[in-house]
């Protein structure tokens, strides 16, 4: 029986990421079960606040717990903001949940000392930090974070001022560059940038899609391994 993957979502505007990593799926995991759980009200409502209120993690919570409901293996959150929401979510279920951000910020904290964190929506920024820490911690390594934020180029992007928004961005990666090993982007959405500001910058950038979906691969793999050493 194939196994069953559910995945939450929490915007509507980044299409162009969403079917990026909807080949990065096929491509992967072709034969994983794809359940879409959408909640496009979600990271709005975070923006607006500029905080997780304890509604947002209620209903974050009730979708990882109706996700184990339908018979879901496991469950990915896309959304680096509400990065703490699946902390709590996380201990209300029996299923792995992992954030999208868990892959390439463990990457980043095994790879560098200093590391760049750059975003252009404020409310993904602490959740990146305090991850990489987090990570850098069960690696009993310190590592120093600069951040990067971006807020206009966001308004430009929201704007369809995409040449505007990959100026601004760049221009804060040359500024950022010369003060880390690598940048590691807080975002899904800034990922068509990797190879414009690797260029730009001689830094190497990390990105979550595609870690992630290979990450996620390897949880259900073992998985599968398991139930199957049980005889399931």
């Amino acid at each position: 029986m194939a196994q069953t993957l559910v995945l939450v979502h929490t915007s509507k505007v980044f299409l162009t990421v969403e079917t990026m990593m909807q080949a990065m799926f096929a491509e992967i995991m072709p034969e994983v079960r794809l359940i879409n759980i959408m909640d496009d009200s979600l990271l709005p409502d975070v923006m607006a606040e500029g905080r997780i209120s304890t509604d947002v993690t209620r209903r974050m919570s009730a979708y990882v717990v109706a996700a184990e409901a339908t018979g879901a293996d496991a469950v990915l959150s896309l959304c680096s903001s509400l990065g703490p929401a699946i902390d709590v979510a996380r201990r209300l279920v029996s299923i792995p949940v992992i954030k999208i951000d868990d892959a390439h910020t463990e990457k980043a904290a095994r790879e560098a000392d200093r590391i760049g964190v750059m975003a252009t929506v404020a409310t993904t920024l602490p959740p990146t930090v305090a991850l990489i820490r987090e990570k850098a911690a069960g690696l009993n390594k310190n590592v120093e974070i600069r951040e990067s934020l971006s807020t206009a180029a966001f308004q430009a992007l929201m704007h369809d001022e995409k040449d505007k928004h990959d100026a601004m961005v760049e221009e804060a990666a040359r500024a950022l560059a010369p003060q880390v090993d690598l940048i590691l982007f807080a975002q899904a959405s800034m990922t068509r940038l990797a190879p414009q500001i690797e260029q730009a910058t001689g830094r190497p950038v990390l990105t979550s899609p595609r870690l992630a979906i290979e990450y996620t691969k390897r949880v259900l793999d073992e998985l599968k391994a398991k139930k199957q050493a049980a005889g399931c």
